[in-house]
Formats: structure tokens, C-alpha cells, sequence
């Protein structure tokens, strides 16, 4: 009897992960999670007696507890309800389900429909749920999905973002995605269902080809352990799904020559080495030949086969010691001792090891060299990150996807930017600002948004435009401050140019002009003489022309009036010191404040007769007037110094009369 064990068998990344959390967590505080953190009741029980609750909300939550979120990630409500309730949190959702997440937002924010092909009653796919802004689909087959979009016929022109629960059945993905590409013709497709999800499922059906008999080992609830197990049956009637290793009494081996097993993601490695050890504990199932065979060996050696370890092969190595040129690793799953130099660990000639990782860390290395005379191997991260950052790319490249990354150099032919994960793309200099008579030197290093516009598979390089995304969000900016612009609204904006008839000021997106005569109060040249390029300034909207897209400001303010400071500070009667700025044949023109000046007729000069003005006054003289009449409405100003004249001799002779009456009194 032969028995094969899957190389994918157990533990997927997601569940490695938020099991290995919840398990460190629980050795330093009180732990609970928001449901299962995986389906297999034999951890779940292990974590239990480790103290570790269970809750189904986090209003459930015990005061002093540390809220983990599982793998299978929750809706953005439940984020919401946690933060309200102030409670501690660790978030274990699998990072391909959070993506899934970013993605449904994002197609809600651009207002496109999600489609999600999942089990509506999934937990994944209620969290997917969870974080759609906008319409929604869930569909559980290809026929659900030609319901929906025949139900709703609008589907097949309106815009569509179509992602996958990464544990769903990859057959019944390609059906249904069938459909939706022939129904709808505005689909966009994300393929979200899990690498470890498809090499599972497309092993398990390989196997159980090959095989007479079927071991699926994992909890009955796991939804990607029943899709194992379903797979297996069509081609595999004799297939059995198993809990723990006491199920296997009641399974009849005796006619199986070829064994196939395979396990869920969310089957721990121990139950699946008790399961294989119970086996090989049967006598009478197991041939004298293949009872020498150590199942514990056949258990170390299919978890060693997933991991190569000859040069460019994969493995995982966990940080021990960071030194300014190396860093230390532990590789997982081997007791091998690992190098990554510094210049394996990143492209930026100028990072440091200690800011990059940090003792525990666990980095996916490529091996470079594995003869080295200390008994080391010389690792990489960046070809690692480069591999991965090209797959990012790529994606990118086809799913028009905006990326971000940070300009490093600068050449004749352009710039060349470089994303988080390493990855070096290519920006020509037409393509590098958002008109071409700007210069790239101010580009370096400085953060920018840029779509990938082409790619050479070949020699793996990509080419990439900063200019496209720049247009796109000044043509959003300009919808959006068109959409909200109204007469009155007042604005912060920035002056872009000059005219001779006025100043243009961009509010936003959108240009307005602010006609010279809008600029002051005072009459003026030219716009220079206020404002100029560049200056932020505080404009409102005066008028729109919709037809013509042309839009009006204003800039000088109502208290900043001067008629108005007349109004409120120098009323009629009020006393005051002027500048004489004109003389003519009928009086003198003098400035009250800036912008107003006042008329002082001939005949309120002098206290006495006089043949002209230049005889009492000249201009740039200053002297006090009286404020004798205001006509706002014609903009005019008497004053009159005769008058203040006249105050004075009258104060005199009321007080020399106060005088007489004393020494009359006397």
C-alpha cells in the first residue's frame, strides 16, 4: 500500500498567521476573539484552556480583553463598533482578504457595482460585505450569477468589479466569471481567490485521481476543507473527510492500494502527523513493506518538499542579530543558519539595516549560494520583493491600478520611480509632469501617484506615466468645484496669472479672473500693484457663466470699504486733519483717507474773502477741516476750515463774555 500526502496539506499563510497571534497573545494578556479564530474545534478548544474567549460581538467582549479579528476579516462596522467601545484590538484578517476589502471600497468610491462570487453566509464574505459603500451581488454559482444579471439587466452595461472569497471552488470560479464576461460588458475581474486556495484544491484533485481512497482531514464547518472534500469525491467516490485520527476506525482500507491524503488550510500539522501515525498503527491495513516507512518522516518530508532549498529556491528566515552590513537569519524549517547582505536587502543605496528589520522579523528569502565554507547560505530579500513588486506590476499594468512610489534618480530621458516593495519604473520625461514645459529636477524625492502604461515582459521592465494620474485628479478636482461653486461662496485661492485687465486666481481646480476693478478700492494701473503670482488669497464668486465656463471674483471686501470707514468713523461735524492734493479756481481737493477726498470751496478756505486758493494753501500742505456735508450717493465731500474757523472765534468770545460776567460780579 502506498499512501501520498498532499505537499499543500495544513496550514495556509492567513490561518499560520492569526493562529501563531492569538497563541502569543494569550502568553501576555487576556485574549478574545470575535468568533472562532479558525474552524477546527481542536484549536479552538487548545486556545480555550489557554484562557482564550470566544465572542460573536465586541459588545461581548470582557472588560481587560484584547479583541483579535480572525482571518477571515469582519466589516468595516464591526471596526467601528470596536473603536466606540474603546477596546484594545489585534487585526489578523489574511492580507489577500484585506485586499479584497481595499478593493470593494475602492469600486464603491468610483461608483461601481461589486459582484461577489462567495457563500453569501461565509464569514470572508460577509466581512467583503461589510466594506461595500455602494450596490452589492453575491452569487454562489454560475447559475445564481445569471439570475442576478437577469433579474437586473442594468448590470450588463454599468460599471462591475467582480472579486472571488479566496477559498472558493477555482471550478466554479471559471464558471461563473463565464457567465458574468458574456452577460456584462463593463466587468472588471479580480481574480482573489488564494494561491495556496488553487495549488490545494488543483493537488487534491490530482491526488484523488491518482489515488483509490481519499483522506480529507479538517473540521466539518471549514468551508475550503469541504471544498477539499467535495473535489476529491467526484473523482474519487471512496473519499472520507476527517476530523481527528479517531474517525479512522470506521474507515474500511482493505481494498485500497493507493492512499491519497490532503488537508484545510485550517488543519493543524499535529492532528494531521496523529491521523498518518493511527494509520500506519494499522496492521492489518498497512503492508509489512510500507509499515517500515516512518510516517513521521513522511509528514517532515512533504513539508520540506514545499520549500526548495537549492539556489533560487524559497525560504522563510527569521531575523536573529542586524549588524550595519548583514543580517542574521534562522531558516524556518531547517537548522540552517542564513545571510542576507546588505545590498540582498534592498535596492536603496542609502537605507540602513537596523530601519528596515528588526530582530524576529520573518522575511521570504531567495537562496543565492548554498556552498558557502562557514556552512551558511547566502539569502536575498530584494530579488524576493523584485519578483513579487514585477507580479504587482503586472497586475497593475492590467487592472489600470494607481500605484505610488517615491522618484530616486533623474536623467536626461526622464525619472525613475521606486514603489515600497522595491520595484524600479521607468517614467519618460513627457510622461513625468503634468505639462511638459516643467522641469523633473524638483521631481526627486518627492512621493508621487503614477499608472503603468506599458510593460516588457521580456526584460521585465515597466513604463510608467505621473502625468495621467495628475490630469485625472485635476479633472475630479474640477468637476467636483464646478459641482459645489455658487455665487457667494468664498474660496482660498492661489494667483496663476496677471493681465493687464485683471488677476486669474485657481479656487481649486477651476481658474476665475478678478477684474482690476475688483482688485482695491483705490483706482490702480495694473493688478501688480495688489497682488501677484503665486500669492494665496481670499476671493468669493460674483457671478457664473455656465455656457461659457467662466466664472467671476471678487477680492476687495466690503469693510474694507472707504466710503463705508467714512460712513462709521467720520461723520458729518467731525474734525479732522487733511492733505491738500489738488488746488483749482474754485476751492481745494484734500484726502480725508485713502480713497475719499473732500471738496474745500474758496469760500470755506479763509475766514475772510479770498481771490484764490494758492493764496491760503498749497498741495501736500496739511490742516484741520470740519466735515460738513456727505453725499454718498453722488460720492462727494464738503469740508470746510472757515468753519472750524468760526468754532474757534465763537469758543473766544464765549469765553471772554464768561470774563466780564466774573469782574461784573466782582
Amino acid at each position: 500500500m502506498k499512501i501520498t500526502l498532499a505537499k499543500t496539506a495544513g496550514f495556509c499563510f492567513g490561518v499560520n498567521r492569526a493562529v501563531n497571534m492569538v497563541y502569543e497573545l494569550a502568553e501576555k494578556e487576556k485574549v478574545c476573539t470575535l468568533g472562532p479564530i479558525i474552524h477546527n474545534a481542536e484549536v479552538v478548544n487548545e486556545l480555550k484552556a489557554k484562557g482564550v474567549m470566544i465572542a460573536d460581538t465586541p459588545s461581548q467582549v470582557p472588560k481587560g480583553y484584547k479583541v483579535v479579528i480572525r482571518s477571515h476579516g469582519v466589516g468595516q462596522s464591526v471596526y467601528d463598533e470596536i473603536n466606540a467601545l474603546s477596546l484594545a484590538y489585534a487585526d489578523a484578517t489574511c492580507p489577500f482578504v484585506a485586499k479584497i476589502h481595499r478593493t470593494v471600497r475602492k469600486a464603491g468610491e468610483q461608483h461601481s457595482t461589486v459582484f461577489i462570487v462567495g457563500d453569501k453566509n461565509h464569514p470572508e464574505v460577509k466581512g467583503i460585505v461589510g466594506h461595500c459603500t455602494g450596490e452589492f451581488f453575491v452569487a454562489n454559482s454560475d447559475i445564481e450569477a445569471e439570475e442576478i444579471i437577469r433579474n437586473h439587466p442594468e448590470l450588463t452595461k454599468i460599471p462591475l468589479t467582480v472579486v472571488c472569497q479566496t477559498t472558493f471552488d477555482t471550478g466554479q470560479w471559471k464558471k461563473t466569471l463565464e457567465i458574468i464576461k458574456k452577460l456584462c460588458t463593463n466587468a472588471l475581474v479580480f481574480d482573489t481567490i488564494c494561491n495556496a486556495t488553487t495549488e490545494r484544491q488543483e493537488e487534491a484533485r490530482s491526488l484523488a485521481e491518482k489515488s483509490d481512497l481519499m483522506i480529507v482531514i479538517g473540521d466539518k464547518n471549514s468551508s475550503n476543507t469541504c471544498k477539499l472534500y467535495e473535489i476529491s469525491k467526484r473523482v474519487c467516490p471512496n473519499t472520507y473527510l476527517v476530523e481527528t485520527s479517531k474517525e479512522l476506525s470506521s474507515i474500511d482500507f482493505s481494498t485500497a492500494c493507493n492512499i491519497g491524503v490532503t488537508a484545510g488550510a485550517s488543519a493543524p500539522a499535529r492532528i494531521i502527523k496523529e491521523v498518518l501515525d493511527t494509520m500506519a498503527e494499522e496492521n492489518q491495513v498497512i503492508s509489512s513493506e510500507e509499515k517500515e516507512k516512518d510516517f513521521e518522516t513522511l509528514l517532515k518530508e512533504s513539508e520540506e518538499s514545499m520549500q526548495s532549498y537549492n539556489t533560487n529556491g524559497r525560504v522563510k528566515g527569521v531575523v536573529q542579530q542586524v549588524t550595519p552590513s548583514e543580517v542574521y537569519v534562522d531558516i524556518v524549517g531547517k537548522k540552517q543558519a542564513g545571510i542576507v547582505k546588505l545590498s540582498e536587502l534592498t535596492n536603496d543605496p542609502d537605507a540602513k539595516a537596523e530601519d528596515l528589520v528588526k530582530v524576529g522579523d520573518e522575511l521570504d528569502l531567495l537562496i543565492m549560494r548554498t556552498n558557502d565554507q562557514e556552512g551558511t547560505i547566502l539569502l536575498s530579500k530584494k530579488r524576493v520583493d523584485a519578483q513579487k513588486g514585477w507580479e504587482n506590476v503586472k497586475t497593475a499594468f492590467e487592472t489600470k491600478e494607481i500605484l505610488t512610489g517615491v522618484v530616486k534618480e533623474i536623467n536626461k530621458g526622464g525619472v525613475i520611480v521606486v514603489t515600497a516593495d522595491g520595484t524600479r519604473v521607468f517614467v519618460p520625461a513627457s510622461q513625468a509632469t503634468a505639462s511638459r514645459n516643467e522641469k523633473t529636477d524638483t521631481l526627486k524625492g518627492q512621493t508621487v501617484k503614477f499608472r503603468i502604461i506599458e510593460i516588457n515582459e521580456g526584460r521585465k521592465r515597466a513604463v510608467g506615466s505621473i502625468r495621467s494620474v495628475l490630469a485625472e485628479e485635476k479633472k475630479k478636482r474640477q468637476q467636483e468645484c464646478w459641482d459645489n461653486c455658487k455665487v457667494g461662496n468664498v474660496y482660498t485661492g492661489t494667483v496663476k496669472s496677471l493681465t493687464s485687465y485683471g488677476a486669474f486666481v485657481d479656487i481649486g481646480g477651476i481658474d476665475g479672473m478678478v477684474h482690476i476693478s475688483e482688485l482695491s478700492w483705490n483706482r490702480i494701473n495694473h493688478p501688480s500693484e495688489v497682488v501677484k503670482v503665486g500669492d494665496v488669497v481670499e476671493v468669493y464668486v460674483k457671478d457664473i457663466d455656465e455656457e461659457k465656463k467662466n466664472i467671476s471674483l471678487g477680492y476687495k471686501k466690503t469693510e474694507d470699504n472707504p466710503w463705508e470707514i467714512l460712513r462709521t468713523q467720520y461723520p458729518v461735524g467731525t474734525v479732522t486733519e487733511v492733505e491738500i492734493v489738488g488746488l483749482t479756481t474754485f476751492g481745494a481737493f484734500a484726502k480725508i483717507i485713502d480713497g475719499i477726498d473732500g471738496l474745500i470751496h474758496i469760500s470755506q478756505i479763509a475766514d475772510r474773502r479770498i481771490d484764490k486758493p494758492e493764496d491760503e494753501l498749497e498741495v501736500g500742505q496739511k490742516v484741520n477741516a470740519k466735515i460738513t456735508a456727505i453725499d454718498f450717493d453722488r460720492k462727494r465731500v464738503s469740508l470746510s476750515i472757515r468753519a472750524l474757523l468760526q468754532d474757534e472765534a465763537d469758543a473766544d468770545e464765549e469765553e471772554a463774555d464768561d470774563e466780564e460776567d466774573t469782574q461784573d460780579a466782582e
